[in-house]
């Protein structure tokens, strides 16, 4: 099927109204609808899950320190758009198979308020998960400013719901960032790249079965439907519409960027060969700006970048993608230079509506670097891949399952230095919930030394983060056979919480873990 590109004008993520504020908090309710939705103009409207009945979903704009309470509720059928698999952790058939649970991701926020996997609901909170504690979420935004995002977290059916188009941008503002000669108002877009297969009638395509290449045993008996090990569609959507294009007019733009695909990650260039001045990523702006001609964007990432169109009056430009699928190796039948590896076009064409005063400054913000003295403890954490019982390549995270019990226990308050030793042949992108980390290296080592021993052997020297990577993140991409460190301070709230890869086929099965935030033990006497 082939499908026109650049007919669709991108579509801009409507700002959220809150329902009211009352004692110094703000209140959002947000119903999880299903809706048909626009999503080219040449293919019937898809039926999708979404935020207020949207993909994506409304966006939030708060600010720095605002109390912010959200009401989610589930308004979905009780039968679910995709093909649930039964076997994995969380969706055995004794669980509803619509359950949601909202994760605002990036944000530091107590673990009732965090979308705990384990804390679901249905359809008006007639079932709950064990986790469950209350409808209402509060977050303080007592963080640097950002663009975080929301997304389903359902245990066992986290890739289903987030496919079905259940995510949305949240941004925090503060007064400092808002006095930078930084583009703003009409000039600063939100782009959320995905990717979907969309069937000739419009209706979304997901695989029911993982490719005999990927078993044990191709002639295994495995359930069915059942998880895959990753999914790559095969068109690319920004903000719902597929291969759309955006009119601008001869100046600076600022785009703040996620990937909020399950599984791809994206190379993003520009085809004029312009540069990308990148200015923040997951955690906010970064100290200065870094001139680059690409930047690779895993699953959860966002980068914040400003394009100068101040040159190119009557140009189109596409915005182009070169990464691999499943990255770095790659499958030649997952990417395909006409459509996988372009995102959308620029037109250059809008006269310009004024005169452009805004500017790169060249210190964006007083970034504080984390210092590694006083580390409580570190971390050697592997990310492992096998074979579960059906014979269905997974992938995990020390060798354990998600219901094993809690291994990782830090201290509020307390600095950890986590290790993280990739044994499989994947960049796995590693999430961990509630705090900001900051990169301290990557260093190969030998992975055949290591499986057979347990021990480090390393094969190089360290290798320091590159200048975009140095600000704060909350999801590090974790490249095959390295150990990539990572440096938090864990806290201000104990609670569990949840890590894991957000190739979202990988967390679902079964790359993800729970760890414990604990008050530091009195002691007696």
């Amino acid at each position: 099927m082939r499908i026109s590109k650049f007919v669709d004008p991108l579509p801009i993520p409507q700002t959220l109204k809150p329902d009211f504020k009352k004692n110094g908090v703000t209140r959002y309710t947000v119903k999880m609808k299903q809706a048909f939705q626009s999503l080219h103009r040449d293919l019937p409207k898809t039926k999708l899950w979404g935020y207020n009945g949207v993909f994506p979903g409304p966006k939030f704009e708060v600010r720095k320190g605002e109390l912010v309470d959200v009401l989610w509720e589930n308004k979905l059928p009780k039968k679910h758009l995709l093909p649930v698999d039964t076997s994995i952790h969380g969706a055995q058939k004794s669980n509803p198979r619509v359950r949601t649970v909202v994760h605002l991701h990036g944000a530091k926020v107590r673990s009732d308020s965090d979308g705990y996997p384990e804390a679901w609901f249905t359809r008006d909170f007639e079932k709950t998960g064990p986790s469950y504690k209350h409808k209402i979420y509060r977050y303080t935004n007592n963080q640097r400013p950002t663009m975080l995002w929301y997304h389903d977290h359902a245990l066992g059916i986290t890739r289903l719901n987030l496919y079905s188009g259940l995510a949305g941008i949240y941004f925090i503002r503060d007064e400092q960032e808002a006095a930078l000669p930084l583009p703003k108002g009409p000039y600063e877009i939100p782009l959320v790249i995905t990717d979907r297969t969309v069937k000739p009638d419009g209706s979304l395509y997901y695989p029911k079965r993982p490719m005999p290449s990927s078993l044990k045993n191709p002639k295994s008996k495995i359930p069915y439907p059942s998880v895959v090990p990753e999914f790559f569609g095969k068109q690319i959507l920004v903000n719902g519409k597929i291969w759309p294009y955006l009119n601008v007019e001869p100046r600076r733009y600022r785009f703040r960027i996620l990937n909020a695909s399950n599984s791809r990650f994206y190379n993003l260039k520009l085809s004029s060969g312009q540069p990308l001045y990148q200015i923040g990523s997951d955690g906010g702006l970064l100290k200065k700006p870094v001139k680059l001609n690409e930047i690779l964007i895993a699953p959860a990432e966002r980068i914040d970048v400003i394009v100068d169109f101040s040159k190119m009056a009557g140009k189109r430009i596409i915005l182009t993608n070169n990464a691999a699928a499943p990255f770095p190796n790659g499958d030649p039948k997952n990417f395909n230079s006409k459509t996988t590896g372009i995102i959308m076009q620029f037109r250059v064409n809008l006269p310009l509506r004024g005169k452009d005063t805004s500017r790169i400054p060249p210190v964006l913000s007083k970034l504080i670097k984390l210092s590694t003295k006083n580390v409580k403890k570190v971390r050697n954490l592997s990310l492992d891949e096998g074979y579960d019982e059906y014979g269905r390549l997974f992938q995990l995270l020390t060798n354990r399952m998600w219901d094993d019990p809690v291994t990782e226990k830090p201290v509020v308050g307390t600095k950890e230095i986590w290790n993280l030793i990739n044994t499989t042949g994947d960049t796995h992108p590693v999430h961990l919930h509630l705090v900001q980390f900051q990169i301290l290296q990557r260093r190969p080592f030998d992975v055949n030394y290591y499986n057979r021993t347990g021990k480090l052997r390393f094969t190089g020297p360290p290798i320091k983060p590159a200048p975009n990577e140095r600000g704060f993140k909350d999801t590090v991409k974790a490249s095959p056979g390295q150990v990539t460190k990572i440096l938090a301070r864990f806290g201000p709230y104990s609670g569990q919480y949840a890590w894991h890869c957000h190739i979202i086929e990988h967390e679902d099965h079964d790359m993800m873990r729970p760890f414990k935030v604990i008050l530091k033990k009195r002691i007696k006497g």
